[in-house]
């Protein structure tokens, strides 16, 4: 009764259900990967943000790469904004999702060199082209407290750096690329500022990174794996449906036959 199992129907059906089970494996891995993922982040931004504030220039210098394990370390920098060679990164979101940009603003350092600094976002102009309107930074010396962050690339990013923008508009924030503009050494990397405060509304300093959320990866692992558990046992069901109909036909079959050939014949003329 189980010769049916050799039909093209039922081998396909067979194949298929061997190639999702290991598909399936491997996603629910995949997923169970991103969750291992999310908590190490977890740890590594609870971790830098609980460290003590160090100078900057104890993490970074000029032409430095910000290594993973530096980011978002709480870091301090003395010196005076250059206004002058501010520019705004584009398409960049509030923490309301409204479309703006962030303010991306040289600080000269007391001891020398720049370092960039993130004051925040503001709203953009209405006219793409031009520039909006940015509260002025503070003037003076002043001390700077923020986030330590990696320079941003298309690749680390998403970003699509595009050519031919404003003057004074950038689609990522690069010490690199400021270093050109500014003619001088800029340290690698840029602080996400938090202190001071901004007199006003504007601009809205970057909300500190979520250290709690784990996100919905485990509860995806756990789903595709037992999506795995389901397939044998849904090939089982289908097999012994397919079995008990075959059966109930066959005995259907068989008692009209029987029936067929206990009719009496018709008599002869």
């Amino acid at each position: 009764m189980y010769r049916f199992l050799l039909t093209r129907q039922w081998v396909i059906l067979t194949l298929l259900g061997l190639v999702l089970i290991p598909t399936m494996i491997e996603l629910g891995f995949w997923q169970f990967h991103r969750h291992e993922h999310r908590v190490e982040q977890n740890s590594l931004i609870s971790r830098n943000l609980a460290a003590r504030p160090v100078p900057v220039t104890e993490l970074t210098s000029p032409g430095h790469t910000v290594p993973r394990s530096d980011y978002w370390r709480t870091v301090t920098a003395t010196g005076t904004f250059d206004t002058e060679h501010e520019v705004v990164v584009r398409r960049r979101t509030s923490d309301d999702d409204r479309i703006g940009v962030h303010v991306l603003t040289p600080l000269d350092l007391k001891d020398g060199g720049t370092v960039l600094v993130n004051r925040g976002w503001v709203p953009a102009a209405p006219n793409q082209t031009a520039f909006p309107d940015v509260p002025p930074a503070p003037r003076g010396e002043v001390t700077v407290t923020g986030r330590l962050k990696a320079d941003e690339t298309t690749s680390s990013s998403g970003i699509k750096d595009l050519a031919g923008l404003p003057d004074r508009q950038v689609m990522l924030i690069n010490s690199d690329q400021q270093s050109q503009l500014l003619s001088r050494t800029v340290l690698g990397g840029y602080i996400e500022q938090t202190e001071p405060a901004p007199s006003g509304d504007l601009p809205e300093q970057i909300a500190r990174p979520d250290d709690s959320s784990i996100g919905p990866h485990m509860a995806y692992a756990v789903q595709w794996w037992l999506f795995v558990a389901a397939v044998p046992v849904g090939w089982i069901i289908l097999v012994r449906r397919e079995k008990r109909d075959r059966e109930q036909a066959a005995a259907e079959n068989a008692t009209a036959e029987a029936e067929a050939a206990e009719q009496p014949e018709p008599a002869s003329a």
